[in-house]
């Protein structure tokens, strides 16, 4: 847990120097609520970021795009990586494109129940795949492993 434990470092000294707050852009819920979820659930973020690496549960982005279409909710994933506004998801609605494999192993990670782990992530995906995807676009191939993706998130919070 190094990696994340590096960003999450940059995340606490970028926030007590004000550049987190500036570079959020006032943005309701994006980078700056990124940032203060870091900070307070580090677990969360982790288990975020390994559900959407393409070493995760699902296959990455590519699965999990997959997944969200074949759920009926593929608008929903699309809205998060366009520059548009992100689309908001329950918990419920989650847990129905996850499965439950995905989801009893991310609640084991939290060490929660299914259901809080889904209404815990739908708070949190949204936002960090519109923040991993700024041109609006899924990139080819996903975002890449869990350390590639780590690495990207401390670029994010590094600005």
């Amino acid at each position: 847990m190094g990696l994340l434990d590096s960003v999450l470092g940059a995340v606490i000294n970028n926030v007590s120097q004000g550049g987190a707050q500036a570079s959020a852009g006032g943005a309701a819920g994006g980078l700056g609520g990124l940032i203060s979820l870091a900070a307070q659930n580090p677990q969360l973020v982790q288990a975020v970021m390994s559900l959407i690496s393409n070493d995760g549960p699902v296959g990455g982005l590519p699965g999990l795009m997959a997944r969200f279409q074949q759920a009926g909710l593929g608008n929903v994933i699309a809205s998060w990586l366009s520059t548009g506004p992100n689309q908001a998801i329950s918990g419920e609605q989650l847990s129905n494109v996850l499965g439950s494999g995905p989801l009893s192993q991310i609640a084991s990670q939290l060490g929660v129940g299914p259901g809080v782990a889904a209404g815990q992530l739908a708070q949190v995906l949204p936002g960090l795949v519109d923040q991993l995807s700024p041109q609006g676009h899924a990139p080819q191939g996903g975002f890449g492993n869990a350390n590639d993706l780590f690495g990207m998130l401390g670029g994010l919070l590094q600005k």
